[in-house]
């Protein structure tokens, strides 16, 4: 088993894991750390290859691959669109609205790397669906369904609408940042066509927070 990592599944085509908030998914550009998701895996599971990618305060479901033949079948359906993914957020303020749509185009913001920011002129398009799932007196539980992969993507088009995600050390400002202990971000399901027979299957890990 990785060390500190729960492991959700396992068979001959596929790991799943929940990532916990504060690693990296892979190892940081030199001379940052080393540590992170994928060398803790491959230390247990040799043959994992790595497919999608969690931001490090992030936490949630991961999936790897055991074969090249499922690592490019995996592949395959994250560039096309096809595998769903539904995340958990706490933000700040009360949402107006029971649920909506964040079609706003994002671009790396060069100077604040690896910062992110809406740019309608050059931006990649970017959306995100929304839902209300919970209401607290200063804050709003979401659930997040994106349909694009951007970088950042939930925690800037969540702050464009005025709603940051607690905790963000990136993006909110002090009220929201302090307001948690960690990145109130969670990707709580994952959806996809097994690389093995094609069966849809999904897992789930609940938000810790």
């Amino acid at each position: 088993m990785p060390p500190g990592i729960a492991l959700l599944h396992a068979d001959a085509a596929l790991l799943v894991l929940d990532k916990p908030s504060g690693l990296l998914s892979v190892p940081a550009k030199p001379p940052g750390s080393a540590d992170c998701l994928e060398a803790r895996v491959r230390a247990a599971f040799p043959e994992a290859l790595l497919i999608h990618r969690l931001d490090g305060d992030t936490s949630g479901v991961m999936i790897f691959a055991r074969t090249r033949l499922a690592q490019r079948h995996l592949g395959w359906q994250f560039e096309r669109r096809q595998v769903r993914k539904a995340y958990v957020a706490r933000v700040e303020g009360r949402v107006a609205g029971e649920e909506g749509t964040i079609d706003l185009p994002l671009i790396a913001d060069w100077p604040n790397r690896p910062k992110q920011m809406v740019d309608f002129a050059r931006g990649k398009p970017a959306v995100t669906d929304w839902r209300v799932l919970a209401r607290e007196p200063a804050a709003t539980r979401l659930g997040l369904r994106p349909h694009t992969g951007r970088s950042h993507q939930l925690r800037v088009h969540l702050l464009a609408i005025g709603h940051p995600i607690l905790g963000d050390g990136f993006y909110a400002p002090p009220a929201a940042l302090t307001a948690a202990d960690r990145l109130q971000l969670h990707a709580e399901r994952i959806g996809f066509r097994h690389p093995e027979g094609g069966a849809w299957v999904e897992f789930h890990s609940p938000a810790p927070f």
